[in-house]
């Protein structure tokens, strides 16, 4: 996308287009998978930071996308971010699949969008599953590793600043596998919906969630919400709808029946239901090729060696274009002094070559 122009700052692109050109460029595996990795960096509900403004139904929690040649894309501002400095020699080239053009090795990444967005995938023998982080978070946790490097800062020390994961979606966070998972790079967190209670005439109360665990959409809770009714598991749900809209956001009204307790049915509700789900933590990376399994400290230093690499590669490839620079101002000035007798050796050459050589000659 930022070969072919589709910026922020200019007009959306459709997503076939973009789907098309990706595939014959740089991955010649089928439109689907491009789509849907296209799909998610523009979901608000998937990511913490979006890096593609998307424009059209690019689906939700419950339903899918609409196809490509009816959503058009273009990149965001922080994805802008994540590539700006490619031209400036930050990262190594390697050739595409059929070797007529060059494809990054990585990307210069000014955000550290593996901590900011995360990341779910799968591959022979291996898995790994990374959840969001807030970014204000992130910065302080990279900063606290920035500055104290002998002794490295300790657990406590990167949870005052990076408390735990923050998904889009909201929700409560259980934190009792957040400090192993932030150690080894592995643990199991549990996400609870946010929920309270509420009355709704007649003397009734209801359970009303705004806010679900991450990746759940509320469809798939009022389908459980109907099977435990039909089978009578949870006696105190007289009613439930979904009054979610654009207006008011998230809205599950489920309502209690007179004489039971909402709290004791809302817990029922938070085993029985995906009101409660686990996630589970598995922060397996690629470090030179090789795969491992990183704490928080260890994905903050190497982001942070991997920004000096291409702040270092950036500053030298600025200092070569200025020192290339250097010589034609330089041969500039000399130029002025002999402004006369330049103009006279090139009025009296047949033509460029001859010009340029007196010119050289006369130089030295």
């Amino acid at each position: 996308m930022l070969r072919m122009g589709v910026r922020p700052d200019s007009p959306h692109r459709k997503s076939a287009r973009v789907v098309g050109d990706t595939m014959g460029r740089y991955h010649p595996h089928g439109d689907a998978a491009i789509y849907d990795a296209l799909v998610r960096m523009g979901q608000t509900f998937s990511r913490g930071m979006t890096l593609i403004d998307p424009q059209g139904n690019f689906g939700s929690l419950d339903d899918p996308p609409a196809a490509p040649r009816y959503t058009e894309c273009r990149l965001t501002e922080a994805a802008m971010a994540m590539v700006r400095e490619l031209d400036e020699d930050t990262v190594e080239f390697r050739p595409t699949y059929d070797g007529e053009a060059t494809e990054p090795v990585s990307l210069p990444a000014l955000l550290p969008n593996l901590l900011l967005n995360g990341t779910t995938g799968i591959a022979v023998g291996m898995a790994t599953n990374m959840p969001t982080h807030n970014l204000a978070e992130v910065h302080a946790a990279v900063a606290l590793v920035m500055k104290k490097r002998r002794p490295k800062p300790t657990t406590d020390e990167l949870m005052a600043v990076l408390p735990g994961p923050d998904f889009p979606s909201g929700g409560i966070l259980i934190d009792d596998g957040i400090r192993e998972a932030y150690e080894t790079g592995r643990g199991t967190i549990r996400l609870r919906a946010r929920a309270h209670v509420e009355d709704i005439g007649r003397g009734r109360q209801a359970i009303v969630v705004t806010e679900l665990p991450y990746l759940v959409g509320p469809e798939r809770v009022i389908a459980k919400l109907k099977e435990l009714n039909e089978t009578g598991r949870v006696a105190g749900i007289s009613d439930f709808k979904n009054l979610s809209d654009r207006h008011t956001g998230l809205r599950l009204q489920v309502a209690v029946k007179p004489g039971h307790n909402p709290q004791a049915v809302l817990g029922e509700l938070y085993r029985l239901t995906p009101l409660e789900e686990t996630f589970g933590i598995n922060n397996v990376v690629l470090v030179d090729g090789e795969p491992r399994t990183l704490g928080i400290y260890d994905l903050c230093r190497h982001y942070i060696d991997h920004r000096l690499e291409v702040v270092v590669r950036r500053t030298n490839h600025r200092l070569a274009r200025a020192e290339e620079r250097l010589h034609i101002v330089a041969g500039l000035l000399i130029a002025l002094d002999a402004i006369d007798e330049v103009v006279a050796i090139i009025r009296g050459s047949e033509d460029a070559a001859t010009a340029r050589e007196a010119l050289w000659t006369a130089s030295r």
